[in-house]
């Protein structure tokens, strides 16, 4: 008999790593997730760190005049 209010762990989740598109635990035994390896985490922080992920945004061209002064 089992203690009152303990839950037996279900199959462990699955998701599409973010990286490489393959399958990925996402429970706590993936110390990556939601990547699948080391290898996915790490391609994934070089590329925040190489600003490869940012958001587009309309800057007028420096000879543009602005009604900023």
């Amino acid at each position: 008999m089992k203690p009152a209010g303990k839950t037996e762990p279900g199959p462990a989740k699955r998701v599409v790593c973010p990286t490489c598109g393959g399958a990925s635990v996402y429970a706590p035994s993936n110390a990556f997730r939601p990547f699948c390896s080391e290898r996915c985490k790490n391609i994934d922080l070089g590329a925040w760190a190489s600003e490869n992920f940012r958001m587009p945004s309309e800057v007028p061209p420096e000879d543009q005049i602005t009604g900023d002064r």
